[in-house]
């Protein structure tokens, strides 16, 4: 038995390497790995949608991490390799489009529904008020005119009661 396990433990020992290559080719260095994390964050997943490339564990964002560690390992900027996830994939892979004319609604959006919903709401205000006003005038102890002569010929029949 020990005749056949001294070759196989040694036949293992020869294929660590291989594997260890094959898994992570870059992570020996550290300052590549740091970099790719911190871009990893900034880049959407483009199968996850709302995953960060760093957190996704789907296939195509491995395969974007790893065309960003070689990028990195080719010494190309940050923003170039932005710049060619974007031109590849569109402005849809970073988390924080660019302003331009295409991403106006997007940056703009937000700020014209808040004030579209404060104009409503002001003007709903205004309109309440002005009803408020029209309660409080027919509200108000004075009887329109057309009630007068039934309210004379009320308090005519009441002190004719009274006085039987």
């Amino acid at each position: 038995m020990r005749n056949y396990l001294a070759p196989i433990f040694a036949l293992l020992l020869m294929c660590l390497p291989v594997a260890q290559a094959k898994t992570s080719p870059a992570a020996s260095n550290v300052a590549v790995e740091a970099r790719l994390v911190a871009l990893s964050a900034e880049l959407r997943c483009l199968v996850c949608q709302n995953e960060s490339l760093a957190s996704s564990r789907a296939p195509l964002a491995e395969d974007l991490r790893r065309e960003v560690r070689e990028q990195i390992s080719a010494g190309k900027t940050d923003r170039q390799i932005i710049q060619y996830l974007t031109d590849r994939y569109g402005d849809f892979v970073t988390y924080r489009p660019p302003w331009n004319a295409r991403t106006l609604l997007l940056w703009l959006g937000p700020l014209l529904l808040m004030l579209l919903g404060v104009g409503i709401l002001l003007h709903n205000l205004r309109k309440k008020d002005r009803g408020d006003i029209h309660a409080d005038v027919s509200g108000s102890s004075t009887p329109p005119d057309a009630a007068l002569p039934t309210l004379a010929q009320l308090q005519r029949e009441f002190e004719d009661k009274k006085d039987e």
